[in-house]
């Protein structure tokens, strides 16, 4: 079995341990819930190369049932050939789609606008749901958590593109044809995903994509 495969496993079944203990599980099975968590965040840390400690650290602070995290992604386009990307401090000024985790309080739609702001100065109007993309189901590197990576077509109201940001180094519009020379933030987004979303410029009304 391959380390993706076992890091996957392990991380399902330590999600099932946390589920277990939701449901305020008798003495017996609580124990049990317990050591089954153990032996996973063990197993983690064998495959990982890491100190458990560590591990703990970089695993969401969640009580309650386990379900995925929540990525927001705008998707802007200029015309039918050219994308709106963003250059991210905490990656080495890697490339990506403005966005991030969503937030408790705030739609997917709100969300994806206050984060083109925050990114790129830019006033947007979310417009409508593009795709909806398991990350386990595609080429990004492994981490602690389970995402949803929810991808909304935006449109530009006002504002004007600044060159940095707290989170970005830079902002431009990318030609189509050039995307492939990008140094991508590929725990954001990854080519494929960018290339399966380019349709949508020359007719957004294309059925959503989901995984």
């Amino acid at each position: 079995m391959s380390t993706n495969l076992w890091l996957a496993a392990v991380k399902r079944i330590l999600a099932l341990s946390q589920t277990g203990l939701a449901f305020q599980p008798g003495e017996y099975d609580r124990e049990r819930y317990e050591e089954i968590r153990q032996i996973s965040l063990d197993l983690l840390a064998h495959i990982s190369n890491a100190p458990v400690e560590q591990i703990i650290s970089l695993l969401p602070h969640e009580i309650g049932y386990v379900t995925p995290k929540v990525d927001i992604r705008a998707v802007i386009f200029r015309g039918t050939d050219e994308i709106l990307m963003v250059q991210e401090k905490i990656d080495n000024d890697r490339w990506t789609l403005p966005g991030g985790w969503a937030d408790v309080g705030y739609t997917p739609f709100q969300v994806a606008v206050k984060e083109v702001f925050e990114e790129t100065g830019l006033h947007v109007e979310a417009v409508r749901l593009l795709a909806v993309l398991d990350k386990s189901k595609h080429d990004h590197p492994e981490e602690p958590w389970y995402v949803y990576k929810f991808f909304i077509l935006c449109r530009i109201t006002g504002g004007e593109i600044l060159e940095q940001t707290n989170e970005t180094s830079g902002v431009g519009w990318v030609k189509f044809d050039q995307l492939s020379g990008l140094d991508l933030s590929v725990n954001r987004v990854t080519y494929s995903q960018i290339a399966q979303l380019l349709p949508f410029a020359a007719d957004p009304g294309l059925p959503v994509l989901c995984d």
